[in-house]
């Protein structure tokens, strides 16, 4: 049975892991001598690196106050959370890390890559073309390819070898470690009273990128035992299903559920469901097996072209499956993929008339009031509704 006294720590321990870029836990980590590499973003294949014998750590502009020191290097058509990250960077929040690896999410993300490598010169900079289409071998290929690009240039900056055998265990590693995240959700998503919130659920997503991988899984682990026939979650109006991109905005959440709303299961980006819902085969060629995996094995977004359909399938599939009362969408403005993706989203809304919300927020959440105005709206309309 469920121990929800534990599951309350765990949930503490990685929520507190999440509050700063440089973390106890990684500071432990570099004390022993291990080296970290920042990547940008879900994109960058973690595997390999932590192949490489060094610990893959997705950055984060957490605590950042301003960006006034990315203004001389990106226009106002920028978005915010590139300008958040540059400024981080130029202020020394990541010098602890021994190297950067950025894929071409975006062109925000590419532009962030380059003047990060040339103007603040991390000791080791890698930047990763990902392919903009879905489903083609040739693409998967020119990935591979890629990857293996990558993986050649760690060995010769940090004078290692990555061996097949690394490689798997790694592999491993990281399949598990979503294996236990996909375990979460299904126990969030089929229960009416879910054993954690969407914001608790939302850390625990988020310090895996920010803490040693093994001891982790070895938490989440005992989270999700902690968390078998756990009721948690009561007394709510509403279950909502959140659609996105790569946000990592504790606060936001946390403000999603601050009115009478449970977040039960999402379709997000790197630090959500999208990221979590994939395994990579173990046999074979292993770095043609990421490429397959990174492209075409898990949840798409807005960036490969031809998924439209796919995409809002698994959105209605896991809505479905999570008993969802209504969706909210977010938005960070500027972002060019997810302002297109906001607007067929909201035709297929208006088609199929659902309950739906859609919210802006820059990376540095700061607009509560206006956000929890709307958020209670919504979560009375829907409670109206089944009257």
């Amino acid at each position: 049975m469920g121990n929800p006294v534990r599951v309350q720590q765990i949930c503490d321990e990685m929520r507190e892991v999440c509050l700063s870029p440089y973390n106890d836990r990684l500071r432990a980590y570099k004390q022993e001598g291990g080296k970290i590499i920042g990547t940008l973003y879900s994109e960058v294949p973690e595997e390999i690196v932590y192949a490489a014998g060094m610990l893959p750590v997705r950055l984060r502009a957490v605590g950042s106050q301003g960006a006034e020191l990315a203004d001389a290097r990106f226009t106002q058509i920028n978005c915010s959370v590139v300008k958040h990250l540059y400024d981080s960077a130029a202020k020394g929040q990541f010098d602890f890390i021994d190297g950067l690896a950025a894929a071409t999410a975006c062109d925000h993300i590419r532009k962030l890559e380059e003047n990060w490598a040339d103007v603040l010169r991390p000791p080791f900079a890698h930047l990763i073309c990902f392919p903009k289409r879905f489903g083609d071998e040739l693409e998967v290929s020119h990935l591979a390819g890629e990857f293996r690009a990558f993986k050649d240039a760690l060995e010769r900056h940090f004078d290692v070898i990555i061996s097949d055998d690394a490689l798997r265990g790694a592999i491993e590693t990281f399949n598990e470690t979503r294996r236990l995240q996909m375990r979460l959700y299904e126990l969030r998503e089929m229960s009416p009273n879910p054993p954690i919130t969407g914001a608790q659920a939302f850390a625990v997503n988020i310090a895996a990128t920010c803490m040693p991988r093994e001891s982790y899984n070895a938490l989440l682990a005992e989270l999700v035992d902690a968390c078998e026939g756990v009721e948690g979650v009561t007394g709510y109006q509403a279950r909502l299903v959140v659609y996105g991109g790569d946000i990592d905005s504790l606060p936001f959440i946390e403000c999603l559920e601050s009115e009478g709303g449970v977040v039960v299961t999402d379709s997000l980006g790197g630090f959500g469901r999208r990221s979590a819902d994939m395994q990579v085969s173990t046999q074979g060629d292993l770095i043609e097996n990421l490429a397959r995996a990174y492209l075409q094995g898990r949840p798409s977004n807005p960036r490969l072209n031809g998924t439209r359909a796919a995409r809002w399938e698994y959105l209605e599939r896991v809505a479905r499956r999570a008993r969802a009362d209504g969706y909210v969408t977010v938005h960070v403005p500027l972002c060019d993929y997810w302002s297109y993706e906001r607007m067929m989203f909201d035709t297929e809304v208006e088609k199929k008339g659902l309950m739906a919300l859609d919210l802006d927020t820059e990376y540095v959440f700061t607009n509560v009031g206006q956000t929890r105005t709307r958020v209670q709206a919504f979560v009375e309309q829907i409670a109206e509704g089944r009257r």
